[in-house]
């Protein structure tokens, strides 16, 4: 590991057992990307043809005509947005977000509706794209998504994350058939997916990956899909995408990170993360109010994580506040905490740098004892929780 730059800048050295969260950096980069960005800062090129660079690298490693590079995989959604509103009419992605006459209604099962740390509609309404909410939360069906296209449809966005609904939602080949039968465009928002081949093979248009999370590249976002689509979310950069555009720099990573995700020893990644597991759930044996156990990923990635439960009766303090703790002092660790609500809450090894996952076991521990010495249990109200997030939200920047 290089030098550790955070306490030059007055940053707090925490450890990432949460995943690829955008909040805390997403990833580690590949040394390759590393070296690539390194050497091309200094270097002038022709953009357009660094993006060709780019589209190649992308089409060889997803099966798709063509890839392009955006700021962010939430800019992707955008930009294809954009692109299926406007197709190559240079004067129309001048007037964006004004669709004037154009098409411009934009499908989404309304168990899609998330939030990545920004609504998931947002980023259609920058397009100048009307969001259609298809079904209900907990329910969506084929015949509610034909219903929906009208003469102003332009496309349909599918999402897969693990904070969609994960029941009653309309597959993607089905989702993409209905769709197709009447021209409209499908957009699959595939962020934080291992599989860079399968939603094209589904029936995606476009497909959009993060280029900072697992591929390892520095923050961008991945467009992979027909060559006409692709090129006519290129063609953004001359409207919205302009202030979306990504550098020299972190095409050159992309690049990097896709060539490196080729040779990758992904077996030998998996093993390494299944020791860390092991270790985990080895400390955790027989602590009082606990139960670890070893889940596989919500949307299929060939990974796992440790999902542990707290009953707050015996281990003296419940998910959320025990989440809390592990997040503060000299050793702070940012565990998955999402769902802490209900209980419990995971330990992802992906980001993790040599021998820090013995340093997440020694923190597991102190906090369960420190817990355990508590005369009351450690406590929270939910809504007190939330209110003081939303209050440290607003605090920025002090």
């Amino acid at each position: 590991m290089t030098q550790d730059i955070r306490a030059q800048l007055g940053l707090r050295p925490v450890i990432n057992v949460s995943g690829t969260m955008t909040g805390l950096g997403a990833s580690i980069v590949v040394p390759e990307a590393v070296d690539a960005i390194t050497r091309v800062l200094t270097q002038f090129v022709e953009m357009g043809d660094l993006h060709r660079r780019a589209s190649t690298a992308i089409a060889e490693l997803t099966g798709a005509e063509a890839g392009f590079v955006t700021a962010s995989c939430s800019a992707g959604i955008s930009l294809a947005v954009a692109a299926a509103i406007t197709g190559n009419n240079l004067w129309a992605i001048e007037q964006l977000p004004d669709t004037g006459s154009l098409k411009d209604e934009v499908l989404i099962q309304a168990g899609h509706m998330i939030s990545y740390g920004a609504p998931v509609e947002q980023a259609i309404r920058l397009a100048g794209g009307k969001v259609v909410p298809v079904g209900q939360a907990t329910s969506a069906h084929a015949y509610q998504l034909a219903g929906a296209i009208t003469e102003r449809t332009v496309a349909a966005v599918f999402v897969v994350s693990h904070h969609v609904v994960d029941y009653g939602q309309i597959p993607l080949k089905t989702f993409a058939e209905v769709c197709h039968a009447r021209g409209v465009k499908v957009i699959v928002d595939a962020a934080s997916e291992y599989d860079l081949r399968r939603f094209l093979a589904d029936g995606a248009d476009v497909v959009l990956y993060s280029g900072h999370k697992f591929l390892g590249g520095p923050t961008s976002g991945l467009c992979a899909g027909d060559k006409d689509f692709i090129r006519n979310i290129y063609l953004q950069n001359r409207g919205i995408g302009r202030g979306m555009k990504v550098g020299k720099e972190g095409i050159a990573g992309v690049i990097a990170a896709l060539e490196a995700w080729k040779v990758r020893d992904h077996a030998g990644i998996r093993a390494r993360e299944r020791r860390a597991l092991d270790l985990w759930v080895e400390a955790l044996d027989g602590r009082p109010g606990v139960t670890a156990a070893i889940v596989p990923d919500p949307t299929d990635n060939p990974l796992d994580r440790l999902k542990v439960a707290l009953d707050p009766e015996t281990a003296r303090i419940t998910a959320w506040d025990f989440a809390a703790a592990m997040a503060r002092g000299d050793r702070p660790v940012i565990v998955r905490d999402h769902e802490a609500e209900h209980g419990y809450f995971f330990l992802d090894p992906c980001n993790l740098h040599p021998d820090q996952e013995t340093i997440v076991a020694e923190r597991l521990i102190e906090e369960l004892d420190r817990a355990q010495r508590s005369n009351e249990v450690i406590f929270t109200p939910l809504p007190e929780r939330w209110l003081a997030q939303e209050a440290a939200i607003l605090n920025w920047p002090d």
